[in-house]
């Protein structure tokens, strides 16, 4: 993964990145899925707070367990994992996808997510891998990628309100492979064809030797609550095959009704 560039100070906080709320907010989401710890000098920098800010706050955030020191500056603490894991939205969709996801590692032997919208991005909060073969570039719960070059991102924004849509393709798109489609026009036919099939697919647009197949996961209540994707290797993906696996799954969330 390309490294974390340095956040414009109060991007997307508006008035509220002054606020000493807004400045502790940067300081948590300062820290990247792939970073362990952080110096003072990289949260001050990727925040744009400055050192004696991001020095104070931090010391309030050790207290509150939201921080712990380490050996070159801080780390996010277990407070943070604890606050996390009661989120219940997230905890009940992953504990009910859970045995499907697991079905369909079994089934395809391929590599499967569940991610959900979170601001403008795709959250990924479940991955299961089938361990003895190749491994898509991934990590677990909690990585972040952009919606318009992940098929579950695709399926999201299909499924989304349009102004969504329209809001991420009014940003800079960012092209991560050669394949990464960045023309706003091309993007938009892309999601009318999700609506119109009910499942997206990318191929090397997101990792270079991999692609993706996604559907959404629709709640009782017909909202669309996150997608489910199965991710292998280009040279055996066998897409027809993943589609009619996912689209059961999606079905059977459907008409539960444990999930909302």
């Amino acid at each position: 993964m390309a490294p974390q560039r340095p956040r414009p100070y109060g991007d997307g906080l508006g008035h509220g990145a002054d606020s000493v709320l807004g400045k502790t907010r940067l300081i948590l989401e300062a820290f990247g899925v792939d970073d362990t710890e952080l110096p003072l000098s990289a949260l001050s920098r990727r925040t744009g707070i400055p050192k004696a800010t991001v020095h104070r706050l931090a010391q309030e955030l050790l207290d509150w367990g939201m921080l712990e020191r380490s050996a070159s500056g801080y780390r996010l603490g277990m407070r943070a994992f604890e606050l996390g894991s009661r989120v219940s939205r997230l905890r009940v969709l992953r504990d009910v996808l859970r045995p499907h996801m697991e079905r369909l590692r079994t089934l395809t032997r391929e590599t499967v997510h569940l991610a959900v919208l979170d601001g403008l991005e795709v959250l990924f909060v479940e991955k299961i891998a089938d361990g003895p073969r190749v491994a898509p570039p991934s990590r677990i719960a909690g990585r972040r990628l952009p919606l318009h070059c992940t098929a579950t991102g695709k399926v999201l924004l299909a499924f989304s309100p349009p102004d969504v849509l329209d809001e991420v393709l009014a940003r800079p798109l960012e092209r991560r492979t050669p394949s990464t489609v960045v023309i706003p026009s091309l993007i938009r036919e892309q999601i009318r064809k999700v609506r119109e099939t009910g499942h997206a697919m990318e191929s090397e647009e997101t990792a270079i030797g991999y692609c993706s197949t996604a559907v959404p996961l629709f709640g009782s209540s017909g909202l669309v609550l996150g997608a489910v994707a199965v991710t292998a290797p280009t040279f055996r993906a066998t897409t027809a095959r993943y589609v009619a696996a996912l689209t059961a799954v999606s079905r059977r969330l459907a008409a539960a009704d444990n999930i909302n």
